[in-house]
């Protein structure tokens, strides 16, 4: 059976699709959610969810949550003597959500569709992978999180539907991701996102403003009183969901230590939380280049979007009331139960396809000159930039920069910075040139990237044919599935100027500008530079908007009655 999963910073859920449409699948206590956390006993047993969050007030040094932010990196976490990374302990709860699974359903769980906050680097999405095999699964895709809360909200009544928002905010991140839904295609127009924003980060001012009242001692020294702070500032958040006060509470030596936070105080102190929403939001809008009153509909997703404070900031930023229909706990394992059903080929999901973004632009490291001729490395030169849709190819062509060059060697970066420093090293490839004056040498190098995560890097010396190539994979993807893609991504590598059908457009318009004059012809061959222009992008959604815009203008020249 293949289930899909989402492994959140503060609750994980599992779900199937089932008879129509996704489940649910309930964990042993007959709960939807199980806290995404992990404790280990004194006799070396080790808990998952419900028990392990309780104990974590009186055992914060034997229990683990939050650990989600740390995926992709070696920081280590302890519990008790034993040191852990956060893939292992992820895995952990990924076992026991395998476990509660098999144990209602009657069925062996093989595969699973894993969720990840859409702005996770190609690092913490391959310590994903490697923590769902950990726990004894073949991670079949990795969805990004607003993409599966889109495909549950677009499965419901499977109509057509304009561009749409979906506004992510859980516990430990923050995604925004645009959404269009068109004969039954779910394509993501583009996603940004914040993985160090979340539920957790309000947590911590309202844990600041009863630290700074009540004068708590919440030094390293303190971790008991730490996660008691941190609990009572969870159940004051929750509580503020529905009051206009709540009372914080903890008892510290003996002492009950008590404030009354008001929810207009909550929203002065989170106010630059709240300014960091904006940001992702633009940034996504700015890649889609569709403006906020294009938008059919704001989609609120994730536990942390019941806040009143959060909700008003959307209202504000969008001038009108968002959606709040969809379970704000559920969408994103609801999805990923639809995901699995499709990688299963359910006969009732046929008809739906899905389209994603490459989540950060990927490319190389290269040189530039100064005014005064000199030159500087580790400049970052995106080939496929970020929130091009999957799947992609894209070539670039790059010069020699010393007389007599013998190779040319391509270092492969993911991220956005402007320098390579900033961003994250997947590889390298090096080619030998023939030695030259600078820039006398040419090499393409190709970016050919789908939606597994598979990278291909082709280089090539069109002056001597020389090739080389390498291919970035998850780690999980065995040999037969990396050939499948390979195979899949082959069709993609001709040129757009080279594809038959972008031919045939030019022809038609050479044609048509041989057979008018005046004004007419300065016109048509308008259509054909700006058609040459599109073509150089290699963005697929601008030819066929280009496309359709030329034919129909040749159609109605050519419709023209003289006779």
């Amino acid at each position: 059976m293949i289930v899909g999963i989402d492994l959140g910073t503060t609750n994980s859920a599992i779900a199937r699709w089932g008879d129509g449409g996704p489940e649910l699948i309930p964990n042993s206590l007959g709960e939807f959610l199980t806290p995404s956390a992990v404790s280990l006993t004194d006799d070396g047993e080790v808990l998952v969810g419900r028990a392990a969050r309780d104990r974590q007030p009186v055992y914060p040094e034997r229990t683990a949550t939050a650990f989600k932010r740390l995926i992709g990196t070696q920081k280590p976490i302890q519990l008790g003597g034993t040191s852990f990374t956060a893939e292992e302990v992820s895995a952990l709860v990924l076992k026991s959500l395998k476990a509660d699974a098999e144990r209602h359903c009657g069925e062996e769980v093989t595969s699973a569709v894993i969720t990840v906050p859409a702005y996770f680097s190609d690092r913490q999405r391959k310590a994903t992978r490697r923590a769902g095999e950990l726990a004894g699964l073949k991670v079949e895709r990795l969805v990004n999180e607003p993409t599966a809360a889109a495909l549950a909200y677009g499965i419901a009544d499977r109509e057509d539907r304009d561009p749409f928002l979906v506004f992510d905010l859980g516990g430990g991140t923050f995604d925004v991701s645009i959404v269009e839904i068109f004969d039954g295609v779910i394509e993501v127009r583009a996603s940004a996102g914040d993985n160090r924003l979340g539920g957790e980060d309000f947590n911590e001012v309202i844990v600041g403003i009863a630290r700074e009242r009540l004068r708590l001692p919440l030094g390293p020294g303190q971790p008991k009183l730490r996660e008691q702070a941190r609990a009572a500032a969870e159940r004051t958040r929750r509580a503020l969901s529905e009051a206009e006060a709540a009372t914080f509470e903890v008892v510290w030596k003996d002492e009950l230590l008590s404030t009354t936070i008001t929810a207009e105080q909550f929203e002065a102190a989170a106010a630059p939380l709240l300014d960091r929403l904006r940001e992702p939001v633009l940034r996504a809008m700015r890649d889609s280049k569709l403006h906020a009153d294009a938008m059919s509909e704001i989609v609120l997703v994730g536990g942390a979007t019941r806040m009143p404070i959060v909700r008003k900031a959307v209202t504000r930023m969008f001038a009108r009331f968002p959606n709040a229909n969809v379970h704000p706990d559920h969408a994103i394992a609801l999805g990923a139960g639809v995901q699995a059903g499709l990688r299963a080929r359910k006969a009732d999901l046929d008809e739906i396809r899905l389209t994603d973004v490459c989540p950060f632009s990927l490319g190389v490291e290269t040189m530039a000159r100064d005014a005064n001729g000199g030159l500087h490395g580790g400049r970052f030169a995106p080939i496929l930039e970020r929130n091009t849709v999957l799947p992609a190819s894209r070539v670039h062509r790059f010069q020699t920069v010393h007389a007599q060059q013998c190779f040319v060697k391509f270092c492969i970066y993911q991220g956005e910075a402007r320098m390579v420093a900033g961003n994250i090293k997947l590889g390298d490839v090096e080619i030998p040139v023939p030695p030259r004056g600078a820039g006398e040498v040419e090499v393409d190098c190709r970016f050919t990237y789908d939606v597994s995560g598979l990278l291909e890097v082709d280089v090539v010396v069109p002056e001597t044919g020389e090739t080389r190539q390498i291919v970035i994979a998850d780690e999980g993807m065995d040999a037969g599935e990396a050939e499948a893609r390979r195979s899949a991504l082959a069709a993609l590598k001709i040129h757009p100027r080279d594809q038959a059908v972008n031919q045939a457009l030019i022809a038609r318009a050479e044609r048509c500008y041989e057979a008018f004059l005046g004004d007419q012809r300065a016109a048509i061959g308008q259509l054909l530079a700006h058609f040459e222009g599109v073509l150089a992008t290699q963005d697929p959604r601008a030819i066929a908007e280009a496309t359709a815009m030329i034919t129909a203008r040749l159609d109605a020249l050519e419709g023209e009655r003289y006779l």
